[in-house]
Order: C-alpha cells, then sequence, then structure tokens
C-alpha cells in the first residue's frame, strides 16, 4: 500500500507520513509542484498548510487541480487540503465566523467509510481561520458542536475532506480515521 502525502505547507505534514508509515504505508512526503505522472501510488493525502485557500491562496497550490482531475485514486485533503478540494468542485471557503483553535467536539453525521467503527461524537484537534460553507458534490460526515462543517466526501469519488487534524495526538480516533482511509484505498 502506497500513500503519497502532498505537502502544501502544514507544520504537521510529517505527523500524516509518520502516522501512515506506522499504520504499515509505503509513504512519502511530495511538493505541490510534482507533476501528477509522477504519482504512482494507491491513495493521495493533501496536507494542511499556510496557504490561505477562502483567502487568496489558491495560487500556492501547484499542480493540485491535476491530482483532483487525472488521478484517479482515494483522496483525503486535511484542513487547507479540504477547503481546497472544496473550491476545486464549485464550492465556497471563506474566513470563518468561529475560526476554532485546539480542541473541538465532532459530531458525525454520516459515518460513511471514513468514520466507520468511530463514535458519533469525538475530540480533535482544529487550527483553521477559513472554513467550507458551500460543497456542491459534497455531502457532510462531520461539523463541530460550533456548526464548523469538519468533513465530507465526494457523492460519486472516494475524495474526503476534514477541516480537524486526525494526524495530532489531541484527535480521538485519528489513528482509526487513517485505518479507515487506507482501507478505502486498498478498495
Amino acid at each position: 500500500m502506497d500513500i503519497v502525502v502532498v505537502n502544501f505547507g502544514s507544520q504537521w505534514t510529517h505527523r500524516i507520513w509518520r502516522r501512515l508509515r506506522d499504520l504499515g504505508c509505503e509513504t512519502r512526503i511530495v511538493d505541490v509542484s510534482t507533476p501528477v505522472e509522477e504519482l504512482d501510488c494507491d491513495g493521495l493525502v493533501l496536507s494542511g498548510g499556510a496557504v490561505r485557500i477562502g483567502s487568496g491562496g489558491e495560487e500556492e497550490v501547484g499542480h493540485a487541480h491535476d491530482y483532483l482531475d487525472k488521478l484517479e485514486r482515494p483522496i483525503l485533503g486535511i484542513c487547507a487540503g479540504q477547503q481546497f478540494i472544496a473550491m476545486h468542485f464549485g464550492g465556497v471557503s471563506k474566513p470563518s465566523e468561529n475560526p476554532e483553535y485546539g480542541k473541538v467536539s465532532i459530531v458525525v453525521e454520516d459515518e460513511d467509510d471514513l468514520f466507520k467503527g468511530i463514535p458519533k461524537r469525538f475530540t480533535a484537534w482544529a487550527s483553521h481561520n477559513d472554513e467550507v460553507v458551500s460543497f456542491p458534490g459534497f455531502k457532510l460526515l462531520a461539523r463541530s458542536e460550533k456548526g464548523v462543517n469538519h468533513a465530507i466526501k465526494h457523492e460519486s469519488k472516494p475524495i474526503y475532506g476534514t477541516l480537524f487534524h486526525p494526524e495530532v495526538e489531541h484527535t480521538e480516533y485519528g489513528e482509526e480515521i487513517f485505518k479507515n482511509f487506507i482501507g478505502v484505498c486498498k478498495g
């Protein structure tokens, strides 16, 4: 199982890589300037990052549009990665009315594959100024108690996004979320 982590500049990109490695995946970190033709993998994770997707940072995403259009593999976008995915498919991300930093309570609306076997409520780590407010072609999987959209899934493709960070120790069931994503990649 080979899952590539695309670095959008997150301080936690290496934690994503480590989580996947510790779960038995072959994994590597690549820059967003990596052409899609060089990504021979079973799945892809778009890390969070310093890029402000909802505030004009779209030019900093390199070849990421090609990843979504041409790479027919499961994809998980985390934080800025989630926002980029939603906007790529016509959604809207903008500065949050309720920015969340630190622990937030997540409410699972639809377990789908990503939240299989995970309680309907759990604590996760968030660190965001922007949020996805519209996501056509996607269904809502989870939100925070404040009503912020925290997890989405494309209606017909194995493309997921989380605003919270499943890679950090402060997120309950983060390992299980990655295991579930690996299961999707195994198909």
